[in-house]
């Protein structure tokens, strides 16, 4: 893999900053990776955290731009959460980030959960966007998917969290085992492991119950309604859908471009980072100045 082995090879060299600040009534850990004068946000994916662009950082920031890295309510060493959270919670917190950061315009970029929270945001707070990065976005409605089977293999990583349930929950979204590292396992074994994550593990899971599901979800009129310019990442084994599925996606976006990321599944970003990078970076330059 063309990318550092560890989170802090990636960042150690570049001017860094990890703290924490209080967003609402949300103590939120916060990554900002480099001083560029242009912003990209990362997002991260249901039970994810900020390690999960590790291999992603360094590149962004080394072309200049500043990288802001954050964890959601609920999730990573943020502080974790007593009620169910939905989408319209995950974009107040993002707004109030941005507002808590003096962050006016942003490129955003979300994987899965964090590609659904990218497509509603668009939609609603256009004017805080230059653009947005979805890799393998969720929250469509669709039929039986494989990618269910992560609730079932979360409950137990969550409940018994071993070094080796951990890993069966990430090999749920990374189609190649061998590209799971030690690292990124025990740290998301740590979050696991926190007083009170299995609660909150339930109420951030609200969002794969049907009811929940289909009241938060995304439809193809809110991918025709971003109205900022988006790279649409996609999967050649992403469980809901072939590679046809994101094509068809990507042509909804009225200013949208498609990238096919194959010998991957659920997290492009790290499955293939020399494509991902190379794309958003060429992305990036070509859409920052609108």
């Amino acid at each position: 893999m063309s990318s550092a082995g560890t989170f802090w090879e990636a960042v150690g060299s570049l001017p860094h900053c990890l703290e924490y600040v209080q967003v609402g009534p949300w103590r939120t850990r916060v990554l900002t990776v480099g001083d560029g004068e242009q912003s990209v946000v990362l997002a991260n994916g249901t039970s994810g955290h900020i390690e999960a662009w590790t291999h992603n950082i360094a590149a962004l920031a080394g072309a200049g731009y500043r990288v802001v890295g954050y964890d959601y309510p609920g999730h990573g060493w943020t502080t974790l959460t007593d009620h169910d959270l939905e989408i319209p919670e995950y974009e107040e917190h993002l707004l109030g980030l941005l507002d808590t950061l003096g962050l006016d315009r942003v490129h955003l970029a979300g994987e899965s959960l964090g590609g659904w929270i990218a497509i509603k945001f668009a939609a609603h707070h256009p004017e805080r966007l230059r653009s947005v990065i979805l890799s393998a976005p969720g929250g469509r409605v669709v039929g039986e998917q494989r990618v269910d089977k992560a609730q079932s293999v979360s409950v137990q990583a969550v409940a018994e969290p071993t070094f080796e349930n951990v890993r069966k929950r990430l090999e749920v979204v990374i189609h190649d085992p061998a590209k799971i590292t030690d690292e990124l396992t025990r740290v998301r074994q740590a979050i696991y492991s926190r007083d009170g994550f299995a609660a909150s593990m339930r109420h951030i899971s609200v969002l794969r119950q049907p009811e929940p599901r289909f009241r938060n979800r995304v439809s193809d009129e809110d991918y025709a309604a971003i109205g900022v310019p988006a790279l649409l990442v996609w999967t050649d084994n992403e469980p809901t859908g072939g590679p046809e599925v994101g094509e068809q996606l990507a042509g909804l976006i009225p200013d949208g471009e498609y990238l096919l990321v194959r010998n991957a599944a659920h997290w492009p970003q790290w499955e293939d980072p020399a494509a991902f990078n190379a794309a958003a970076l060429d992305f990036l330059e070509r859409k920052g100045g609108q």
